[in-house]
């Protein structure tokens, strides 16, 4: 799963295993990272790896033999003196930790594994699967976890990540996935080799495919899933756990609700197409990389700069913008926001095509705070666009920045090249009120531009309300938060926990009604168990 890592001694990783499952549009994911002592004395390793920065660990355990230990969540530091003791003692131990500076790097440290003693380690955890331009839902399982860059002032306080060639990978990985959905699965790709889908029912709402043997660490393994009727509202009942109490969270079944919108182009038309875009660049050191480890691949700069002036060539006329890039230092090519015309929009190009990866580290927190300094525009609602590998270890303090200025915004991001930080890219669009693209190459980078050009010129839709038409004896409680933002592409997802008091019941009906200006649209989602 990982070609980055840090270890005090031979890396004793054996393989990996990986089983995905995905039910409708989120996946579970179990991973088994089986270890093997081949030295003549106890060894410590620590292995350094990429999870979804959103992604929600729920099981950790470990297996030495006959002997099965099932990981508990602990205050940190107690953690550590726990696993500090225990290797003193001469026992075995185990450590799971979440870096402080960004969620999406994870370390396990497995501590005094005897002489010629194998260990299994399982991991399992759970993530929302992000919708694309083409309606695709992506699954992304990192194949690198690039080097952290850190700012001055907090040099030395990160995980120390050091590159291993994905060539020189010294361990195997199996990777399998089964889908199901209300709806039928159309097709299943990836830019490795697959072997042939094989659908599991007659209604082909439940298909499995494997990883062909043979796949080398030279790409993140990326599926993209693609359902029929992808914008039909669907509701998914998964059944409470059988030994759980009856009334409490794990107990009673939960119900997932999928809103995927697609307005009418009469609605779309008549809203109006204005704003104030600012195009933010990373200029740093590290964008000089390959986009990915194969050969002939261009530079996360190029890849970068092809991607701004794709963007920049189709602003609408009469909007206003401004182009900064950064690294050490940060530049801009204008004092503020100019109107977007044939004669600024020249000029731009022909800054932005000269661009190079020449400007130092990734001090991303400076050229956002000028950002944000400046006035808006009356009427011109500002839209940021950030374009970056997202190699930066303060990714916590960058995210809690734009949500601070959430208000007066909304934040696009786009992550460039394999192994870009999931944390950073998500959260910026997360808390920025906008959408977040993932650029590995150049075969799906135009439709993902302008899916993210489409919502920043429209609107977000308001007055969003949910009903439920259940049996007699049923109810719903909500267990997310109200959908306070929803665009035409871009999908939501609404959690309730199910209550009965005269029957089980796997049918029932959700209607979700949303406003856009002056229409309304409204469309039902049956109720469907997916045990």
């Amino acid at each position: 799963m990982v070609v980055f890592l840090f270890v005090f001694r031979t890396v004793p990783l054996k393989s990996i295993e990986v089983q995905l499952e995905v039910r409708d549009h989120v996946a579970t994911v179990v991973s088994t990272l089986n270890y093997e002592n081949k030295e003549d004395k106890p060894l410590e390793a620590v292995f350094v790896f990429p999870l979804p920065g959103d992604a929600a660990v729920c099981h950790f355990s470990a297996t030495i033999g006959q002997t099965q230990i099932v990981a508990e969540v602990k205050e940190k530091q107690q953690a550590r003196e726990e696993y500090d003791d225990a290797l003193s003692s001469g026992q075995q131990a185990f450590l799971l930790e979440e870096s402080e500076q960004s969620p999406d790097i994870f370390s396990l440290s497995v501590g005094s594994l005897p002489p010629g003693e194998s260990a299994s380690i399982r991991l399992e955890y759970v993530i929302e699967l992000a919708v694309q331009a083409d309606d695709g839902l992506r699954f992304c399982l990192p194949a690198v976890l690039n080097p952290r860059y850190e700012p001055q002032e907090r040099v030395g306080s990160g995980v120390q990540v050091t590159s291993v060639p994905a060539s020189l990978v010294p361990y195997s990985l199996s990777f399998s996935a089964r889908v199901s959905s209300p709806r039928p699965v159309s097709k299943v790709e990836s830019s490795c080799s697959l072997d042939p889908l094989q659908y599991l029912n007659t209604e082909q709402t439940q298909a499995t495919v494997k990883l062909a043997a043979g796949h080398k660490f030279d790409r993140d393994v990326e599926l993209l899933i693609y359902y029929k009727d992808a914008h039909q509202p669907t509701a998914v009942v998964e059944a409470g756990q059988a030994s759980a109490k009856p009334g409490t969270l794990m107990g009673d079944p939960v119900v997932m609700l999928s809103l995927y919108p697609e307005f009418p182009q009469s609605v779309m038309s008549s809203v109006a197409s204005c704003g104030e875009f600012v195009l933010l660049l990373d200029r740093s050191g590290s964008m000089d990389c390959l986009t990915n480890d194969s050969e002939g691949q261009e530079t996360r700069i190029s890849s970068a700069r092809d991607t701004l002036l794709l963007l920049l060539k189709s602003l609408p006329m009469g909007c206003y913008f401004n182009i900064y890039s950064f690294g050490d230092s940060y530049e801009h090519i204008f004092p503020k926001s100019v109107k977007y015309s044939q004669k600024t929009m020249v000029k731009a190009l022909k800054k932005v095509a000269v661009m190079d990866a020449d400007l130092g580290g990734t001090e991303i927190l400076e050229p956002l705070k000028h950002i944000y300094s400046q006035p808006c525009i009356p009427n011109q609602p500002r839209q940021l666009f950030v374009f970056t590998d997202g190699e930066v270890s303060n990714t916590k303090e960058v995210i809690n920045l734009v949500k601070k200025n959430s208000g007066s915004h909304r934040c696009f991001s786009f992550g460039i090249g394999e192994g870009s930080s999931s944390a950073l890219i998500n959260g910026l669009a997360k808390e920025g009120g906008g959408h977040a693209q993932f650029i590995t190459g150049t075969d799906r980078m135009q439709p993902k531009v302008m899916q993210s050009l489409r919502f920043a010129l429209q609107p977000a839709v308001e007055d969003i309300s949910v009903t439920w038409d259940l049996p007699k004896g049923v109810s719903v409680t909500a267990l997310s938060p109200p959908i306070t933002t929803l665009f035409q592409g871009q999908r939501s997802l609404v959690y309730a926990s199910a209550h009965w008091t005269e029957f089980r019941c796997s049918r029932g009906l959700c209607d979700a009604e949303v406003q856009l200006g002056r229409s309304s649209l409204s469309e039902p989602a049956p109720l469907q168990s997916q045990n």
